[in-house]
C-alpha cells in the first residue's frame, strides 16, 4: 500500500474489551451495556484500542473488533435465515465442541452490518484502517446447516453477502478488507475444491487491499492442546499457500512467532504481501522489541522487505489489556528497530 513505511506494523484481529463493556479475557463474552449506553460504550472502546495501536506505532489500525462479541457470530447474528435461539452442538475446526446457531432458511442480509462501525472508525483516526470479516468457509464451520445441504452452496451464499458488505466498507474509506479463514488450516480438500473460490467471490470487484488471515486459533486451551498433536513441524500452510499465491488476494496473514511453522513456507507466497505473525497470542509473556526484530529478520530470507508486514499471530481478546498493550508496543518497536537496521545497512 502507498504511504506506508518499510515493515508497516498491523494487527491480525481482536483486542481485549474494557471490563465495563464485556467480561475480560473471555471469548463470546456477553455485553454489559444495552441500548444507547451499549452504542456509546462500543465507540469509547474503539477510541481506546485506536489509542493503544497508535501509541504503539502501528501503521495500519483496526477497531480491534470492539463492536462484536465474536469474529464470526458478531457478523452472522445480523443475518436472516439463522436461528440463534435454538443452538446445536457441533465440532468446530475438528477440534472442540461448541453450541452454534442453525441455518433454517436462505441466508440474507437485510441491511448493512458494519457501515456505522466503519464510519466511526474512519472518523476517529488518520491512519490507514483495516476491517476484518469472517471468511465464507469459517462461517460455514461455525454453525449447523439445516437448509442448504451443502457446505459449498452455503459458503457461496455467504460469499455473496460478504462481497456486498466489503464493497460498502471500501466505499466508506476502508483501506484493507481482511477475511478471517482459520478453517483453511483444517479442511484442505474443501479449500482446494471450493474454499478459495468462495474467498474470491467474497472479494470480487474490490479495489482496496484484500487480505486473508489463516492461523492456528486463539490462545485458548482447545487450540493449545491441538497444537501439541501437530508434531515438530506444522506444515498445514503448505496445502493452502500455493493456491492463495494464484489467487487475487493481495495479502496473507499467518502465524509464525513461537510456532513450529517452517519459515521457508512463506516462499510459497511469491507476489503477495506477507503479514508475518511476530507476536505469540497464546502466551501472556510480553515480547521484547528484539524478539519481534528477530522474527522479521528471519522472515526476510523468504519474503522481500517491501512485502513484509509485521503482525500478530491472531487476535488477542482472551488476553488482559495490559498484556495486549505490551505486545503491541513490542510489535511497533520491533518494526522500528528493523527499519533502522535496514537504513544503517544500506
Amino acid at each position: 500500500m502507498k504511504g506506508l513505511p518499510l515493515f508497516p506494523a498491523t494487527l491480525a484481529g481482536s483486542l481485549p474489551k474494557p471490563s465495563w463493556l464485556a467480561e475480560p479475557e473471555k471469548l463470546w463474552a456477553p455485553w454489559k451495556l444495552e441500548g444507547d449506553q451499549s452504542a456509546e460504550g462500543k465507540r469509547d472502546a474503539v477510541r481506546l484500542v485506536l489509542d493503544m495501536q497508535e501509541k504503539a506505532g502501528l501503521d495500519v489500525v483496526s477497531d480491534g473488533e470492539q463492536t462484536r462479541r465474536h469474529f464470526v457470530n458478531g457478523y452472522m447474528e445480523k443475518l436472516e435465515g439463522i436461528d440463534f435461539a435454538n443452538l446445536k452442538t457441533v465440532r468446530i475446526r475438528n477440534r472442540y465442541d461448541a453450541n452454534v446457531p442453525r441455518v433454517v432458511g436462505p441466508v440474507t442480509r437485510p441491511k448493512p452490518v458494519h457501515s456505522e462501525d466503519v464510519k466511526f472508525l474512519r472518523s476517529a483516526t488518520s491512519k490507514k484502517i483495516k476491517f476484518t470479516l469472517p471468511g465464507p468457509m469459517t462461517m460455514v464451520d461455525t454453525l449447523y446447516d439445516e437448509h442448504y445441504g451443502s457446505r459449498e452452496k452455503l459458503a457461496m451464499a455467504f460469499a455473496a453477502i460478504l462481497n456486498q458488505e466489503a464493497r460498502e466498507l471500501e466505499a466508506l474509506g476502508v483501506d484493507v478488507v481482511q477475511f478471517d479463514e482459520p478453517a483453511f488450516n483444517v479442511y484442505f480438500d474443501e479449500v482446494r475444491d471450493w474454499g478459495v473460490a468462495a474467498l474470491e467471490r467474497a472479494r470480487q470487484g474490490l479495489t482496496c487491499t484484500t487480505a486473508v488471515h489463516i492461523c492456528y486459533g486463539y490462545g485458548i486451551e482447545a487450540n493449545i492442546k491441538w497444537k501439541e498433536t501437530l508434531g515438530k513441524e506444522w506444515r498445514q500452510y503448505e496445502e493452502t499457500f500455493p493456491l492463495l499465491a494464484k489467487s487475487s488476494i493481495d495479502q496473507v496473514s499467518l502465524e509464525c512467532a513461537n510456532s513450529h511453522v517452517p519459515m521457508d513456507l512463506m516462499g510459497l507466497l511469491a507476489g503477495k504481501d506477507v503479514l508475518v505473525g511476530c507476536i505469540d497470542v497464546a502466551s501472556t509473556r510480553v515480547e521484547a522489541p528484539q524478539d519481534v526484530a528477530n522474527v522479521i529478520r528471519a522472515a526476510l530470507r523468504f519474503v522481500p522487505k517491501e512485502r513484509l508486514y509485521p503482525c500478530t499471530n491472531c487476535g488477542m481478546v482472551p488476553l488482559s489489556r495490559d498484556v495486549a498493550r505490551g505486545k503491541l508496543q513490542a510489535l511497533g518497536a520491533g518494526a522500528a528497530l528493523m527499519r533502522k537496521e535496514m537504513v544503517q545497512g544500506a
